[in-house]
């Protein structure tokens, strides 16, 4: 009998059915896995608002940016993006009002970021909360004291500063960056198409100026002084200085360190931790509180806020407040149309929500985006009235969006209007040719078949640009006119691209009422004949597990190796720009330019 010859297995047969086995097996182990942990990590990362420590005192830290909505881990920067939302600090400084346990807040500031408008709410806020009988102490605990910081903590019962930090307290100011000697140098020339009369429309000038045009400088300097006075009359009600002391104290630069804002009695002492410490144990009638005496602000009220979320979903909530931040864009980050529209149709299609409040804090952006939000707000106000609550700022598409709802209300403090459209187009031909010797020729059907960086505009292709232009701008003044109420010859009159603060834009009628978000809600809810308010947020406020799982594990020591590794402040300032200019398509119904008030 023959032997039959053994078949040789060769290695493929064996390698490559044993790595997908592996891997398949991989596969399914780490979605076991990650189901686990995240069963595991959620169950004392979404503890009940019953698991909160409860204490007599509420430790409240401004650290950082403070945004509309919730905080986010951002890769492009390596670090949380805010550590906690303006609708948190509100709900939880309110929450704690009403909170038996509560007796009073210690307030740490630091590198606080936030537009006055904010910053007026927060403050708002905590006096309202000392309304209730309850106490603030603040502690300035950073560096250096800003005048935001300041504003927001002169609001406390007692206000004090770390012993050697240095102090802002000089009035407001700007400074605008002109590129045109630098596009000359680069034979670069940037063709610039505003909106008929929009001379206040400077978002352009940088491109063909060295300097500001008397319009831009008319409108900076007024908003600055408004802003100013409104700074400086909230404080003065909170301390023993009148607003033309502070004025003259701001003036003569009386004050460079915490000890003179004492001497000046605008703090009510500089003193360690500690110190403060011991002085917040007092007027809670404790002996002494440490760290683990107080609560986590940021936690009680995020939790709190979430818990609240879930029993408006269950007993259907009548309120819904919609979050608009960010530059106005079609998709991705921001003020997206694709996202706005889409939380106002959901808040207009839902039978139980009987009011609409949106929260909007932009600068404007895309036409066309803001169009389409303009579309779904007016829809949304003839069924169910939409109330406009504006933050920081509310300019240009910012603006048109709001145009169509029922009442709009604004912080004093507010940057609004900035009725305008513009487009630029650069030519880049002649540096690409002198700079690089690079040339382009071109095949085309007709004479407009390619519309090129490459080559100048004619003046047929110009005026065809220009024609758009003024279209979109008289739709935005129809639009405005529409929802106003008011004439379109006098809504051009106030329009032109000039930025208003909510003081003045009041004054002339492109805001009904002078207040912050919970004066919005408030209103809204007793117009649309609600006792019992249940709010509803849009986006949904959730908990953002990949943050709180950094948070939780990482502690204080990978909080600062991110701080540490995070890319420099104004590399991520400039890279964000360059983001914007990417995203930039179309006609924009954009800020004259960015506004950072420190």
């Amino acid at each position: 009998m023959t032997d039959k010859p053994v078949k040789k297995v060769t290695f493929g047969r064996i390698f490559w059915p044993s790595l997908v086995a592996i891997l398949v097996a991989s596969f399914i182990t780490m979605i076991l896995f990650f189901t686990i942990l995240g069963g595991v990590i959620g169950s004392f990362m979404n503890p009940s608002s019953d698991e909160v420590k409860s204490g007599p005192v509420l430790h409240m830290t401004l650290e950082g940016q403070i945004s509309e909505g919730d905080n986010k881990f951002n890769p492009s920067t390596l670090g949380m993006d805010s550590k906690i939302g303006l609708s948190d600090i509100l709900y939880g400084i309110e929450a704690a009002k009403k909170d038996s346990k509560i007796k009073g807040i210690f307030l740490e500031l630091k590198n606080l970021n936030c537009g006055f408008a904010s910053a007026r709410e927060i403050r708002n806020a905590i006096n309202d909360f000392e309304e209730s009988g309850k106490f603030v102490v603040a502690y300035n605990a950073g560096e250096v004291i800003t005048q935001k910081e300041y504003y927001v903590s002169s609001a406390a019962s007692e206000n004090y500063g770390f012993p050697t930090s240095t102090m802002e307290f000089n009035g407001l100011g700007a400074e605008l960056m002109f590129f045109k000697n630098t596009l000359d140098k680069l034979e670069v020339e940037m063709q610039v198409i505003r909106g008929n009369n929009n001379d206040f429309k400077s978002a352009v000038e940088p491109f063909f100026r060295t300097d500001m045009s008397d319009s831009s400088r008319v409108q900076i300097e007024r908003y600055l002084s408004s802003i100013w006075l409104d700074i400086r009359n909230d404080i003065s009600k909170d301390i023993e200085v009148s607003a033309d002391e502070l004025n003259e104290i701001a003036e003569n630069l009386k004050i460079h360190r915490a000890q003179d804002a004492v001497d000046f009695k605008l703090l009510d002492g500089t003193k360690y931790r500690d110190e403060v410490l011991a002085i917040v144990a007092k007027k809670a009638g404790e002996k002494t509180i440490v760290e683990k005496d107080m609560i986590a602000f940021e936690k009680y009220a995020k939790q709190g806020l979430i818990d609240n979320q879930i029993l408006a979903k269950t007993k259907d909530a009548n309120v819904a407040v919609i979050l608009a931040e960010g530059d106005v864009s079609v998709s991705g980050e921001g003020l997206s149309s694709d996202k706005i529209c889409k939380y106002v149709r959901e808040a207009r299609e839902n039978k139980s929500i009987k009011t609409i409040v949106l929260r909007i804090n932009s600068p404007g952006g895309s036409a066309l985006a803001s169009d389409e939000i303009w579309r779904e707000v007016q829809l949304a106000n003839k069924t169910k009235k939409v109330i406009v609550s504006m933050g920081d700022v509310a300019a240009s598409g910012g603006y048109y969006i709001a145009s169509p709802a029922d009442r709009i209300f604004a912080e004093p403090t507010t940057i609004t209007g900035s009725i305008g459209v513009f487009g630029t187009i650069p030519f880049i031909g002649k540096m690409l040719e002198n700079k690089l010797g690079l040339t382009f020729d071109r095949a085309q059907t007709n004479k407009h078949s390619v519309m090129s960086l490459n080559r100048k505009l004619t003046e047929d292709e110009l005026a065809i640009i220009q024609m758009e232009v003024d279209a979109i701008y008289a739709q935005f003044l129809s639009r405005v006119s529409e929802g106003r109420g008011i004439s379109v010859e006098k809504v051009n009159q106030m329009a032109r691209g000039r930025v208003w603060t909510g003081t003045d834009a009041k004054k002339i009628g492109l805001v009904d009422e002078l207040g912050g978000m919970n004066d919005a809600i408030a209103y809204a809810a007793k117009k649309a004949g609600i006792k019992d308010v249940s709010i509803r947020y849009w986006p949904e406020k959730k908990t953002d597990r990949l943050t709180e799982l950094i948070e939780t594990f990482g502690g204080s020591e990978s909080t600062e190796m991110m701080t540490q590794t995070k890319m420099p402040e104004n590399l991520i300032y400039y890279y964000e720009q360059l983001k914007k200019l990417e995203g930039m398509q179309g006609i924009q119904m954009r800020m004259p330019y960015e506004i950072i008030l420190r």
